[in-house]
């Protein structure tokens, strides 16, 4: 995994926000894939309040503890929700763009940093992941490193809450059984870019992942995986701790 930083001239969800933030709209964000058709994210549910949120980010934020690290941190709406409710959170994201808007709607402590820039060395008591947050891992082959990242910045008692999702609904068959070619990459490994007005932003890898395989994985690498809750459509909310 790459420990970079955007620039502002490949940055379109970062001149999204801003623009939402400057002008309380903005045109449409787009994403593309090369396994699915166009789409686009509505730039103004990136700016959700609290009881606004899915069931499983409200989960999250109540269950966050102790020192808060929110990881991919956008707009700052997770962060805005726990200092609002008290809690110690440091935001980081890796466009600039966004960082500065974090900073100008109050948010105490925004960082323009990169989860797995080797020079990211701090302790949290909690790691928060939303919004599919399994996603910055990339590839299932990425987590190896992640759990060693996690294991880096967690407390003792620390742990990490994580969302994403089960993507084998796209492969079922009308039967009810599932079509996935386990000769193939993991299923849930995604490609994406996105676009915002003529600002083009660069691939990237995005991973879904299923409870199951994140499970075995976390087992290999130390960890202990819990499945806090499920949502409405294949989602859930995961909490990983360092195994005792």
């Amino acid at each position: 995994m790459k420990a970079t930083l955007l620039t502002a001239n490949i940055d379109p969800m970062g001149a999204a926000i801003t623009d939402y933030f400057t002008h309380h709209k903005a045109d449409r964000l787009r994403v593309f894939s090369s396994l699915f058709d166009e789409d686009e994210i509505p730039v103004k549910d990136l700016f959700r309040t609290a009881t606004s949120m899915p069931i499983l980010e409200r989960t999250a934020l109540k269950l966050a503890g102790g020192k808060i690290l929110d990881v991919g941190a956008g707009s700052g709406c997770h962060a805005l929700a726990l200092q609002e409710a008290g809690k110690e959170v440091c935001a980081i994201d890796i466009s600039p763009l966004s960082v500065e808007v974090m900073k100008q709607r109050g948010v105490k402590d925004a960082r323009l940093v990169n989860l797995f820039d080797e020079t990211f060395y701090e302790h949290f008591d909690t790691i928060l992941l939303l919004m599919n947050g399994s996603g910055i891992i990339g590839k299932i082959e990425n987590l190896p490193a992640f759990f060693l990242k996690m294991k880096q910045l967690l407390n003792p008692d620390g742990y990490v809450l994580m969302d994403s999702s089960d993507l084998r609904y796209l492969f079922e068959e009308e039967d009810g059984s599932y079509l996935v070619d386990l000769a193939g990459d993991y299923y849930g490994e995604i490609d994406f870019e996105m676009q915002y007005k003529d600002i083009k932003g660069s691939v990237f890898d995005w991973l879904y992942i299923d409870f199951q395989t994140l499970n075995m994985y976390a087992m290999q690498h130390g960890f202990k995986a819990e499945l806090v809750k499920e949502g409405s459509h294949y989602d859930y909310l995961a909490k990983l701790s360092l195994a005792k």
